[in-house]
């Protein structure tokens, strides 16, 4: 058995998800694919498996239940957080990962195809080009986690939100100011637990009114 297997079994379930063996065994791969692969590619700052467990996996999965329906957008994806990982647990739902980084997108795409992912693509490109926004269209949900600013990804991701889509920014400490600016979009503020976690995290999902 995988040494993190119990602890991630347990954490996925105090985060209200339910999910099959092959579900926890893809995301105990995507654990050992990002490490495996941050030694040469220099993929994340972190580099200890239990904090891979808990920064990484954990932090990602805690917005699963808080996001609408619908073809998903992730900004800024890097390692793939939390593109990939919403892909893992969801696979009902199209998930684009993005990001300007080849090394990251390299990896991605590996990941993607030997795990034969077919509703995951990540795509190298950046995210304020025009011909990223016709290649791609619009989404129901746009995220990102520490991606740029709030304001600034906002800017950034509108032009590819749907009507009636929800943009989903994961952030640590709740961002007044930058919220006190977004006066346009109908705003929520989500306060996150995420298992074996202290610091403070939140999910702020913005609509245009």
């Amino acid at each position: 058995m995988h040494p993190y297997y119990s602890r991630l079994q347990m954490g996925t379930k105090a985060l209200g998800l339910t999910l099959s063996e092959q579900q926890l065994q893809l995301l105990l791969s995507y654990q050992d694919a990002l490490l495996l692969w941050n030694k040469a590619y220099n993929l994340t700052a972190i580099r200890e498996a239990n904090e891979v467990l808990v920064k990484h996996i954990f932090d990602s999965l805690s917005i699963i239940a808080h996001l609408p329906n619908g073809r998903l957008l992730d900004v800024g994806t890097g390692g793939g957080m939390p593109g990939l990982l919403v892909a893992i647990c969801q696979p009902e739902r199209d998930c684009v990962l993005l990001d300007s980084n080849g090394k990251k997108i390299r990896f991605l795409k590996q990941f993607i195809a030997d795990h034969q992912l077919t509703h995951a693509c990540a795509i190298q490109a950046r995210i304020e080009s025009p011909d990223t926004r016709a290649a791609l269209g619009q989404f129901e949900v746009v995220t990102s986690r520490a991606f740029a600013s709030l304001v600034d990804f906002v800017k950034l991701a509108t032009p590819y939100l749907h009507s009636t889509g929800t943009i989903a920014a994961m952030k640590g400490v709740i961002p007044v100011d930058e919220l006190s600016q977004l006066s346009d979009y109908a705003q929520q503020v989500i306060a996150l637990t995420v298992p074996q976690l202290d610091d403070q995290r939140h999910l702020i999902k913005l609509t245009v009114r």
